[in-house]
């Protein structure tokens, strides 16, 4: 973890309620996708934990939804603007264990984490599958910029607007990967362990107190004993998680 300043290059709106920020300053302390930044929003006392899309040396971008006063008080942040954040906190996907062809399982806001995971299973000559789910083709997120990555991508929409109609598990039956990364909200992320055929890594989203593990307040019980979304997710291994004991 590591305390930075950053510059707003760009805060603007990309569909519905998601804007996309992008930071420019120090992104050493980024060392996996998965991981988030803890931003202080003036007026308020909480930071707000929101993942990183993506990262170079210079900038982070991130896609956040505006669902209450704080991430709203976000969209006012202008270019120039300065932004107090701590970097590089929670641990990240690893790809190391993702085979050939690796599944990317992506719900709403869920989204934006795994596009960074993409590029870099491209660099590394794999060949994921990225799976989105969205209430409706209005929603959807990214879609153009995975396929630019040379990724297949599939879409399913509830009202079946995009893609297949129906939720992401629909089309996870009839696919073949080495291995299984998701992202997205809690009942989604239920229903895509139920339905996964390997082993995999799922992207927790948890209300955080401090981001850095200190007031417990986000913890999740699995099979190795009580974890912290912040710190010690808030990617967990679906093999160690306890669904049963969550409420």
């Amino acid at each position: 973890m590591k305390q930075v300043w950053y510059t707003v290059r760009e805060n603007v709106p990309v569909t519905g309620e998601v804007w996309r920020m992008v930071l420019a300053g120090d992104t050493g302390a980024i060392t996996a996708p998965g991981q988030f930044l803890n931003l202080a929003v003036p007026g308020f006392t909480l930071r707000r934990p929101i993942s990183v899309c993506d990262w170079d040396g210079e900038s982070v971008t991130l896609l956040y939804k505006v669902v209450g006063r704080g991430t709203q008080a976000m969209t006012a942040q202008k270019a120039g603007d300065r932004v107090d954040a701590l970097a590089g906190l929670g641990n990240g996907f690893d790809t190391a264990r993702s085979g050939r062809r690796p599944l990317l399982v992506g719900g709403g806001v869920g989204t934006p984490p795994l596009y960074g995971l993409c590029r870099m299973l491209r660099q590394q000559g794999k060949e994921p599958i990225v799976l989105l789910g969205f209430r409706t083709a209005a929603e959807a997120l990214l879609t153009r910029e995975f396929a630019a990555l040379g990724a297949e991508v599939q879409i399913a929409t509830e009202d079946g607007t995009a893609g297949t109609r129906g939720f992401v598990t629909g089309p996870m039956a009839g696919l073949d990967y080495s291995y299984l990364y998701a992202c997205g909200p809690l009942p989604m992320l239920r229903a895509v362990d139920k339905a996964a055929k390997t082993d995999g890594q799922l992207s927790f989203e948890e209300r955080m107190g401090c981001g850095f593990g200190a007031c417990m307040g986000c913890s999740w019980r699995t099979k190795n004993g009580s974890k912290r979304i912040c710190k010690d997710g808030p990617v967990l291994e679906r093999s160690e998680l306890l669904w049963e004991e969550q409420q």
